[in-house]
Order: structure tokens, then C-alpha cells, then sequence
């Protein structure tokens, strides 16, 4: 594989990993702006008060933002596997799309490639799990959509980056949802949290286990992202548990 080219742009705002805090993560997002031009010129505005380590423009252009020595600040309020702050630890890649918000699309394969390319550099630098390459959605949930249910997740794991669960052909319509029992409804909640998800186990299917639902299924079951979590959403959760 060609070594990467990857241009400079370097963004004002960053800061020092805390106590010499070493990468062991991975977070994809997608810019969510009109233009890719628009998303980095935010990234390098100091009013902004964002950034990310790369950004990767939909011809597959790569550009630096922020060196991976120091904290860019990609992630906001997060969690993730008992912990908080997720900037303090991690490598951000923005990802030129639109967005939910200005005409989500598919993420060109010229786009995808670099990704992955990237992403495998970075992984095979700080040595990441595969279950510490995840979304801004899943760091997020109840504020964010990114990657979204169009990125294709399965390509990167193929490539050994993050992982997938295999569809297995579980049928039915039996779902777990506001009117399911408590039980029901904490076993889901439980699983989510152990997977790596800030989720309270409360017991209730509220607002906050709706979006938690909903950013799994954009993640790991991109084909059936309802929020609702039926058989196949608990099939692929049970899998991944298995796997982490």
C-alpha cells in the first residue's frame, strides 16, 4: 500500500494530553457542513473551539489538524467503557459528508479507502482494540449521529480496523421498548453499558436508552436503526459482548 500524503492545516485548537495521556482510541465522525472547505476552516477557527487530529476530504485527500501528540478537541461531553473526557485519550478523524442535516450520502470509495488506510496506520501505532474504534455517536449519543448508518463500518473491519457482528439470520418481531418489562429493559440497558455505552440502567425505555438504541444500530446494525431493540439488535449485541 502507497504511504499516505497527508497536508498540513494546523488547527489552533488543541492542548496537552492530560499526564502524558497516551492514544487508545479511535473516533470517526463525519463533519456534518455543507462544504468540506466550510468544515475546516471551522476546525481552524480559535472561536470555534473544535478540531480533529485528520480530516479526510471526499477525494481522499488527507489533512493534519492537529499533531496526535496532543489533545484535539473532536469529541466534546463523551464516554465510553467507564470512562469519561474521550479527547483525553483518543485520535479524531473528521470525515467530509454533509451530514443528517444538509443531505446525508454515501461516503465515496475513494473517500473510504483513505479512511481505512489511515485508520489502520493509527491502530498499528497505539496498538487499539477493536473494540476501541467506535463512533462519535456511540461516545455521544444523545447529542450526535456521526459516522451514521451509511458508513461502511464492515469494510474497516474486514481491513482489521474495529469489528462487526455477522448478521445471522434471527427473525421475529418481538422487541424490547417502553413496554417491555423492567427486567427486560434492564438486562438491555446492562448489556449496552458493559459494551462501552454512558447508559444509566434505570430500568425505563426513555429518551436516553431510545438514542443509545438508535446510535448501536447506526454503528452495528445499520439496517435496522429504529431504536427499538428487536431480536436482531439484541442477537448483534449479544455477539459483540462475546467478541470484546
Amino acid at each position: 500500500m502507497a504511504k499516505l500524503k497527508i497536508t498540513e492545516r494546523l488547527s489552533p485548537n488543541f492542548d496537552a494530553r492530560p499526564n502524558g495521556c497516551r492514544p487508545d482510541m479511535l473516533v470517526l465522525h463525519y463533519t456534518g457542513m455543507e462544504t468540506g472547505g466550510d468544515a475546516i476552516e471551522r476546525l481552524a477557527d480559535v472561536e470555534a473551539k473544535v478540531s480533529a487530529h485528520y480530516v479526510v476530504e471526499e477525494d481522499g485527500n488527507i489533512i493534519q489538524m492537529v499533531v496526535e501528540e496532543n489533545r484535539a478537541w473532536h469529541a466534546g461531553v463523551s464516554h465510553w467503557a467507564g470512562q469519561d473526557s474521550v479527547n483525553d485519550f483518543s485520535i479524531g478523524i473528521e470525515i467530509v459528508n454533509p451530514g443528517h442535516e444538509w443531505g446525508y450520502r454515501a461516503f465515496p470509495d475513494a473517500q473510504m479507502q483513505a479512511v481505512l488506510q489511515l485508520a489502520k496506520e493509527i491502530v498499528a501505532r497505539y496498538s487499539i482494540p477493536r473494540n476501541r474504534v467506535v463512533g462519535h455517536s456511540d461516545v455521544a449519543f444523545m447529542r450526535k449521529d456521526d459516522p451514521g448508518e451509511l458508513f461502511n463500518w464492515q469494510m474497516l473491519a474486514d481491513n482489521g480496523v474495529g469489528f462487526v457482528a455477522p448478521d445471522e439470520g434471527i427473525g421475529g418481531v418481538t422487541y424490547i421498548s417502553s413496554n417491555s418489562s423492567t427486567e427486560e429493559i434492564t438486562d438491555l440497558q446492562s448489556k449496552l453499558k458493559q459494551f462501552g455505552y454512558g447508559l444509566h440502567v434505570t430500568g425505563d425505555y426513555g429518551e436516553e436508552t431510545v438514542s443509545c438504541v438508535t446510535a448501536f444500530q447506526r454503528h452495528w446494525f445499520q439496517n435496522g436503526v429504529s431504536g427499538l431493540a428487536d431480536a436482531q439488535t439484541m442477537q448483534k449485541l449479544d455477539l459483540l459482548l462475546k467478541q470484546s
